[in-house]
Parts: structure tokens; C-alpha cells; sequence
């Protein structure tokens, strides 16, 4: 199998792996309680929050999560006002916007996948928005976004998934949430930083062990967490000069023939959505089914309907259900991605035949 879906989740580092197999083996103890076993549970767990904190911006704390998911459910549901964000939201945005039934603006972007920042309405109390989109790459103005929504005090929060480790959080956000399994850790675990003097009510309750969050944590995933933030700040030079590698590749590779989605400039280049005129990718699936590609978001797939961020790019139902993502990261080889991309070419031409 080849790999090549870095977005819907990444491979766990063997580092990652390490860091967490003496807490898997034995190092049961609860890390909220008072014995020795358990301080040293906690120290595992203090040390990982700083791992992840030194990716983030000064004057804030660490709150692991669940996940993603959960860390953008407590920021969302824990603001006041009305809440703004893009189009090109990820569903965990922009579901949970809905559902507070609080006045939600959803801004436009431009063909590039690109929103315009635009001052915020009175009343609004938070901005949200992705640093990197999970779909397309594009790589969004949330510094902008955030000094518009202080100028009507409002907060921003940032949905750095995708962008944790590899592009550079503005320093100016009040929120941010980031996830484990993106940055070549594990799942189940995610964290949200909030900016000191911001106080959130609780998304759960029933023990309060992290300061605003209750529930039992993993000192196997907390240290997989930060072993994997460790590693992407000592390897981001050399990840970075490898992904521009093989972004370079894929798009010489693919050819003519293809047309990329969003910006190719603003743009993190591990990701690279591109469409085929008239390509049945369903069809196109299953001839390359020993190649792991995507055809949209891994949250939406199976719901028949087409990309809600390629539609937003102005992208006919035609032209999004045309559409394949292709992500490589630090584990993916020159001749793998080759080898794939020579491959679904052949599939694809063999559609039209």
C-alpha cells in the first residue's frame, strides 16, 4: 500500500511510538492521583504539555483534549456573541457554529480558496478560522482575521490542524486547537491553547483535572503527543525541503492534463487537490485501490455529495466530484509517489478510452 492521505491522518513516528510504550506496558497509574506512580504519571504528562506548548505562542496554557473535535467544541460553544468564519471550514467549525443557534456570518473565498478579511459586525464575540485548509492547502490570513476581531473585541480562534509544525501560528490569536494523529502522533488526543486572562466555561464536567476540562488523561498519549511535537520542531527544515521535493514531483508527474485546487503560492505543499475533466474517481478508486488517495474530506466521505470547499471555490458539482487529494509528509519516498502517480495516471487515461 501506498500512502498518500497525510491529511485525513498521518503515520505514527516510531519516536511517537517509543515514548508511549512504557506507559502502555506499565505505567498504568492515573496521572491525577496522589501516590508515586501517579506523580510520575503526571510528570510524563507535564513534560508533554510543554513539547506541545513550545510549537504555540507565548502567554497561554495547554489543555489536552480528546482531540481536535473536542478542543474547537469547548472554544465555540465557550464564547459569547455571534461567530464568523469561511466557507472552507472544517464540519467540526462549522457544525458546531450552527448548533449553538447563535448569529453566524459565514464569509466567501475567492477562487484560490482565499478568504478576504472584512471588519467584524458588533456583537460578534469569536472568529474562527483554519491556519492551513484540510482539503486544499490553502493557507489563510489569520492575522488579519484576528486584528479585525480585536478591533471589535472579539476573540480568534485558529483551527491549526493541518498547520501545527509546519506553518507558523500568528501570535496575535486568543485560541488555537491542534491534533496528535496530524503531526505524526497518535490519536485521541488533541490539545487547546488559550491565551492567559480568557476563561472558558466547561464543555465537560465531573472532575476538572485539567483546570477547565474534566477527565481522566492518557499518559501514553499525552507523551506520543509531545514526542511527535519534539520531532516536528527539531525535523521541520528537513520535512519542509522534502515535502517541497515531492510536491515539485507530483505536479510535474501528473502533467497537463490535471488542474490544481486552490492557490499553488498560499499554500502548504503537502497537499495537493487536483481534478481531471470528466474522471470518474469512484472507478478511479478501486483500479488504484493498493494507493490510499482521497476524494475530499475523511469526515465527509460516503455522503454522496460534493466537497462544500470546492464548491466554495466556485467549482462546478461536476468539476468537486472530479476531484482527487494527494498528501505526502515526512515517511513518503521519491519513488513511491512516482510509482502512484504513474499509476492513477494510467487509470485516468484508460477512463476515456
Amino acid at each position: 500500500m501506498i500512502y498518500l492521505d497525510y491529511q485525513a491522518t498521518t503515520p505514527l513516528a516510531p519516536t511517537a511510538l517509543k515514548a508511549m510504550l512504557p506507559w502502555l506496558e506499565q505505567g498504568h497509574a492515573n496521572p491525577h492521583s496522589p501516590h508515586r506512580a501517579g506523580r510520575q504519571a503526571r510528570a510524563a504528562v507535564e513534560v508533554a504539555r510543554d513539547q506541545v506548548a513550545a510549537l504555540l505562542p507565548a502567554g497561554g496554557r495547554v489543555v489536552f483534549t480528546s482531540g481536535a473535535t473536542e478542543a474547537l467544541n469547548w472554544a465555540i460553544k465557550g464564547a459569547s456573541g455571534g461567530i464568523v468564519t469561511t466557507a472552507i471550514e472544517h464540519a467540526a467549525i462549522l457544525d458546531t457554529a450552527q448548533a449553538t443557534g447563535r448569529p453566524l456570518t459565514v464569509l466567501p473565498v475567492n477562487g484560490e480558496g482565499l478568504v478576504e478579511p472584512q471588519p467584524v459586525a458588533d456583537g460578534t464575540g469569536l472568529v474562527a478560522a483554519m491556519l492551513v485548509n484540510n482539503e486544499v492547502g490553502t493557507i489563510q490570513p489569520v492575522a488579519a482575521l484576528a486584528d479585525l476581531a480585536h478591533r471589535s473585541g472579539a476573540w480568534m480562534l485558529c483551527d491549526a490542524v493541518q498547520g501545527y509544525g509546519r506553518i507558523a501560528i500568528p501570535e496575535t490569536v486568543d485560541l488555537i486547537a491542534v491534533s496528535a494523529h496530524k503531526i505524526y502522533g497518535p490519536k485521541g488526543i488533541g490539545a487547546l491553547w488559550i491565551r492567559d486572562g480568557i476563561t472558558l466555561p466547561p464543555l465537560l464536567h465531573g472532575g476538572d483535572q485539567e483546570g477547565g476540562r474534566s477527565g481522566t488523561l492518557s499518559p501514553a498519549l499525552c507523551a506520543g503527543f509531545g514526542a511527535a511535537a519534539r520531532l516536528m520542531a527539531t525535523q521541520a527544515e528537513r520535512d519542509a525541503d522534502h515535502v517541497e521535493r515531492l510536491w515539485s514531483l507530483a505536479v510535474e508527474r501528473l502533467g497537463p492534463d490535471w488542474t490544481i485546487n486552490g492557490s499553488t503560492e498560499r499554500r502548504y505543499h503537502g497537499n495537493l487537490n487536483v481534478r481531471r475533466d470528466g474522471l470518474d474517481v469512484a472507478r478511479l478508486m478501486s483500479d488504484c485501490r493498493d494507493i490510499a488517495f482521497s476524494a475530499g474530506s475523511a469526515c465527509a466521505s460516503g455522503s454522496g455529495r460534493p466537497s462544500h470547499v470546492l464548491t466554495a471555490l466556485g467549482l462546478t458539482e461536476r468539476e468537486a466530484k472530479s476531484s482527487i487529494r494527494l498528501g505526502f509528509g515526512r515517511y513518503t519516498s521519491e519513488v513511491e509517489l512516482t510509482d502512484a502517480i504513474d499509476r492513477i495516471n494510467t487509470a485516468a487515461r484508460a477512463q476515456g478510452r
